[in-house]
């Protein structure tokens, strides 16, 4: 195999990238389909295997120049702003086959901050590259949008969440978001991994780490949720839709509490 380490980073050939994609489960998510071999090529020429973040790593610092874009292949990240007075406010948490680094773009600098939450491996996508292969492929440019499309989603789904009134809404609009993310990259929707802290989550949802407790503990009670420390098992997703008004992210799939029960036998 031949690899070139620049910064940290080792840029394969085309031949390790073809191994890398087809070993990886988020390939359809990452690539675009019916590339011919100079496409392959091009992008290639794009996306380099950055190393691994451990837990609690900065990928990068808000104010830090933007040298280019990622793609999550594995583990997850949170990402945070400082606020006029000094606060720590948490904006995001990403999750493999997700893009970050948008925060970069308007400014040609980051405003957010973004640490892994565990053992984390990305993908490095120049943005001067980005430019220039977009420009020769353009099912490329499609690919690349619906890549901002997806994290816009975020964005808007973040606020929706903020904007329910009622603590335990917002618990269980994030849940129902987060299981359909996790449909989306072929994980089990009703087995959920936070990685995050409790401290952490409240700070996303605007409430606080007692009242995030609390809330598991009473969607438990009411026998919505299966929870062990990080992990939460949705056992009804529709009654855990209901606490939120009947919302539901498609496209979680019909039948959710039969199948979700037969996960925690």
């Amino acid at each position: 195999m031949n690899a070139v380490n620049i910064e940290n980073h080792r840029v394969y050939d085309l031949a390790h990238l073809r191994h890398l994609c087809a070993a990886c489960g988020l390939r359809d998510l990452c690539l675009p389909g019916g590339l011919d071999a100079e496409g392959l090529r091009m992008i290639d020429s794009v996306i380099q295997d950055k190393r691994p973040l451990s837990a609690r790593d900065t990928l990068y610092h808000a104010g830090s120049p933007l040298e280019g874009l990622f793609i999550v292949r594995s583990g997850s990240l949170i990402s945070s702003i400082s606020t006029e007075n000094g606060d720590v406010q948490i904006v995001g948490f990403h999750l493999p086959g997700e893009v970050i680094g948008l925060d970069g773009l308007a400014q040609h600098r980051h405003a957010c901050t973004m640490i892994s939450l565990e053992r984390t491996q990305v993908c490095a996508l120049s943005i001067h590259a980005i430019h220039e292969v977009v420009a020769e492929i353009p099912s490329l440019k499609t690919w690349f949008l619906d890549l901002i499309g997806r994290e816009t989603m975020h964005d808007y789904e973040h606020v929706a969440m903020m904007g329910k009134r009622l603590a335990h809404e917002r618990l269980a609009s994030f849940l129902l978001s987060f299981s359909h993310r996790h449909e989306r990259i072929k994980r089990d929707p009703f087995r959920l991994k936070l990685t995050m802290s409790r401290s952490e989550l409240g700070n996303y949802l605007g409430l606080a780490e007692e009242t995030i407790s609390r809330l598991f503990s009473r969607l438990q009670d009411k026998g919505l949720l299966d929870v062990s420390r990080k992990q939460v098992v949705i056992v009804d997703i529709d009654g855990l839709a209901a606490e939120c008004g009947g919302q539901r992210y498609p496209p979680v799939v019909a039948g959710g509490t039969e199948r979700a029960q037969r996960a925690g036998t």
